[in-house]
């Protein structure tokens, strides 16, 4: 059954890949980033694009009432910034707080301005991407400050989000994508990025409420938070 799904950060890379691939899964799809004119690609594909910066409120306000109306199914909270290197005695606050508004507010303010068309929707489920780095068990290396803090602060977010939805049929999950060959990930990284998005895809079509506030790879893997 097709669903209605929105998807943030569809420009390029894994957010690009997720929009060819649900559209060809025959899903309606409205695909977002900030500059649609510069999305070519995207633009070539059967989907609605249309125009989002998840750090302007304005912005946000502007989807939510494209949805005023509308049912969706399926949110999936793509667009982020990193990854931030900077050791100790470098920092750059200002730099974090990009990274915070953009990886874990941005996403977070989306959801609640979404939420009507959501409750609409059949089996609403949110699925945020995230990082393994986000985790602060598997944290072994330290150092990239503003990235781990902005993915671990969307995690939690994921699980409050996951126990106060429960009770409506939510899913909310956060999934780790791999280190894929993208901008983001370099051209040394092992996964090609079609592989990356099939196999979330197919974590996705398994979930039920009960993976609800759980953090998954692509593989299906459960991570440590």
């Amino acid at each position: 059954m097709a669903r209605e799904v929105l998807l943030t950060g569809a420009n390029r890379g894994i957010g690009l890949e997720f929009a060819r691939q649900l559209a060809a899964r025959g899903d309606r799809v409205v695909a977002t980033c900030r500059n649609p004119a510069a999305a070519s690609e995207l633009a070539a594909l059967d989907v609605q694009v249309e125009t989002l910066d998840v750090v302007e409120a304005a912005s946000i306000e502007r989807i939510a009432a494209l949805y005023e109306d509308r049912n969706l199914d399926l949110l999936i909270n793509n667009a982020g910034v990193g990854v931030g290197h900077r050791p100790l005695g470098k920092l750059d606050y200002e730099e974090m707080g990009i990274f915070y508004a953009t990886n874990a507010v941005g996403p977070l303010r989306l959801i609640e301005a979404l939420l009507p068309a959501l409750r609409r929707g059949e089996y609403p489920t949110v699925v945020s991407l995230t990082s393994r780095v986000g985790s602060i068990q598997d944290n072994t290396s330290g150092g990239s400050y503003a990235y781990r803090a902005s993915k671990a602060a969307l995690n939690a977010i994921t699980k409050s989000l996951a126990i106060d939805l429960a009770e409506e049929g939510f899913t909310c999950v956060v999934l780790h994508p791999g280190w894929v060959q993208t901008d983001m990930g370099g051209a040394s990284a092992p996964l090609p990025t079609d592989q990356s998005v099939a196999g979330m895809l197919r974590v996705l079509e398994g979930l039920s409420q009960e993976d609800s506030g759980g953090f998954f790879d692509y593989t299906g893997e459960s991570l440590p938070w």
